[in-house]
């Protein structure tokens, strides 16, 4: 009657097995088409204690569960008269049932578990999203502080200019204002007079070297603007 029974659960079994090898093949299928199973495609499916199979395919642990029931059907048969075995087969066949039901409750949770996994994947696609908004939001500031300091730059350059163009006019006025009156100078002043104008050649030499460096400065801040 055991043996009986036996034979009916192995046949039982082996039925159900085919069953869900073509539900886990199609479920692997449909994995390989998503891209949210990157994140979960080294993880293994099963703990250790109830599979030696490490992987992310179903499919594969459906083929284990197939070569233990057929060992379990070969050892069966052998010992078809041996009373003694009756326990280990009771046990045999309990870890295979247990085997098949976690298969069957992967499959159904299959998709639960991705949808899981398309969500975790979204977020980090948004952080990833959102970081580079903000490295380009940052970079476009440092761009404009740049930028700003670069027209400020120019604009104190202008300024200067303007302002030793001005020294530049009053220096030359100012010569010219003493070589008049060294002209209708008398003799006794002459040698002041030349002193202070070749005093103002020498603040009007001064003045146009430093015109001509912010002039240079300022074509390099013109250039600066167009990178």
């Amino acid at each position: 009657m055991t043996q009986n029974r036996h034979e009916i659960a192995i046949k039982r079994l082996s039925a159900l097995l085919e069953h869900v090898s073509v539900q886990a093949k199609k479920t692997d299928h449909l994995n390989s088409n998503q891209k949210s199973h990157r994140l979960i495609e080294n993880n293994n499916l099963f703990s250790q204690h109830l599979f030696t199979t490490e992987s992310d395919k179903t499919s594969l642990y459906v083929e284990e569960v197939k070569k233990r029931l057929n060992e379990f059907s070969r050892l069966h048969a052998l010992s078809r008269d041996n009373t003694n075995k009756a326990e280990f087969a009771k046990s045999a066949l309990l870890q295979i049932e247990q085997q098949i039901s976690a298969l069957m409750n992967a499959i159904q949770a299959n998709e639960t578990m991705h949808q899981a996994a398309q969500a975790s994947f979204n977020a980090k696609k948004n952080i990833r999203i959102k970081s580079a908004q903000a490295s380009q939001l940052k970079q476009t500031d440092k761009y404009n502080k740049m930028a700003k300091s670069v027209l400020l730059s120019s604009h104190q350059l202008y300024q200067q200019l303007a302002e030793h163009h001005e020294f530049e006019r009053r220096l030359k006025n100012m010569i010219t204002e003493r070589e008049q009156q060294r002209t209708r100078s008398k003799s006794a002043n002459i040698d002041k007079l030349s002193q202070e104008v070749l005093a103002l050649h020498q603040r009007l030499g001064r003045c146009r070297r430093a015109i001509t460096a912010i002039e240079r400065n300022i074509e390099q801040a013109e250039k600066s603007k167009l990178r």
